[in-house]
């Protein structure tokens, strides 16, 4: 029998991430928890797509995959890929299916190119029916075959692709211990992390009890940076819905937070989504002692790999991560535009907006804090 494309249901959800769990490629955000979560934040639509077959899957094109006895059978069918698309729709900021947004990674998982290309066909079928502009696919591996497909106007329907891997996943492949880590660092790095210590900072691990903390560190670097803050609600659903997983740092000095970040696991690697400090007191490298915390909990639990998260080559947050020995794996992100419009690969996102960020910079952070979420559930990046 074909491919079948189905919307993802509450009873589905067991075979889903079990799925998820089980494949080579997967990562952190094809997890279903992320619909509810952002529905919840939100109150974006989300559109959850599942592959289903009612033969015996086959095997994944990776050569390292090996298919577990984890359970993918509904009502007789079984799961062979997923496509997990949220719709951000805005009169400024576009009409876009993204999968998924706030986030560096996502994108089709699938057994074959053949499931691939079924799921973004009923992407496309959808995108139409809710006429959206674009759809956008965040990825860690390419889908090369979307260069054939776009040379062909029946396959894709006059869709124009584009492909941009200008950015790169800062990742660290970790040892089995925070000690061997500390001693792989030069001399000059130990330095700066021992630093914030001799000053008397120290750091806490935690849960939702350091939130109120997090998030006023949070509201205040961001509104430095010129860009608005995600809803305190977000990281509190982080926090509901993937409660064994997430872990809030905050570094203190005479308990009074100085820099803090938000983590969370999966398939033994560490994600940090949202890092940040306050600059007042960057003199007492608040930062350093916040990144060792980090990865010495990464180490101390069994983790294999920190992932520093999205840079651009060259950057000064390149170089800040690449000191920590975390090396570059390309980022991949499709970008389909269903209008007739090319995505406009000369002009940042930053220079876009910085006149817009200059006076954002000017806004006392209690305002920032009820505008920010507003504007920001509209921005995808």
């Amino acid at each position: 029998m074909s491919i079948k494309i189905k919307p993802l249901q509450s009873t589905d959800i067991p075979a889903w991430d079990a799925y998820v769990h089980d494949h080579p490629q997967a990562t952190l955000y094809h997890l279903s928890g992320w619909k509810n979560i952002i529905e919840k934040t939100y109150g974006h639509k989300t559109y959850y797509l599942m592959a289903i077959k009612n033969t015996p899957r086959p095997p994944t094109n990776s050569s390292n995959y090996q298919p577990s006895a984890m359970s993918y059978q509904l009502n007789g069918y079984t799961v062979v890929g997923l496509l997990p698309l949220v719709h951000l729709k805005h009169f400024l900021f576009g009409n876009s299916l993204i999968s998924i947004p706030f986030f560096d990674l996502g994108g089709t998982l699938a057994d074959s190119e053949e499931t691939e290309k079924a799921l973004l066909s009923k992407a496309i079928n959808l995108a139409q029916e809710l006429k959206v502009n674009s759809i956008e696919l965040r990825h860690t591996q390419p889908l090369s075959w979307l260069n054939s497909t776009k040379k062909s106007s029946k396959s894709s329907r006059s869709c124009l692709i584009t492909t941009r891997s200008q950015k790169v996943r800062m990742l660290l492949h970790l040892p089995q211990s925070s000690e061997i880590l500390m001693k792989s660092f030069k001399s000059k790095l130990r330095s700066q992390i021992k630093k914030p210590m001799k000053e008397g900072l120290y750091s806490k691990v935690g849960g939702s009890e350091l939130l109120e903390d997090y998030y006023h560190v949070f509201c205040i670097n961001m509104r430095d940076l010129g860009s608005p803050v995600h809803s305190k609600k977000l990281i509190r659903h982080v926090l509901e819905e993937f409660p064994d997983k997430s872990r809030i740092v905050i570094v203190y000095k005479d308990n009074q937070p100085l820099a803090s970040s938000f983590m969370v696991g999966f398939n033994k690697t560490l994600e940090n989504p949202w890092a940040s400090a306050l600059r007042k007191y960057s003199d007492l490298s608040p930062n350093m002692l916040l990144y060792w915390a980090m990865l010495k909990y990464a180490c101390e639990n069994g983790l294999r790999y920190f992932d520093f998260g999205r840079s651009s080559p060259g950057e000064g947050t390149y170089k800040f991560k690449e000191q920590w020995g975390a090396r570059p794996t390309p980022l991949y992100w499709h970008y389909i535009s269903l209008d007739g419009q090319p995505l406009d690969a000369d002009t940042s996102e930053k220079s876009k907006f910085e006149k817009a960020i200059h006076y954002w910079q000017k806004l006392p952070v209690p305002v920032t804090k009820i505008l920010g979420p507003m504007i920001r559930k509209h921005i995808g990046l």
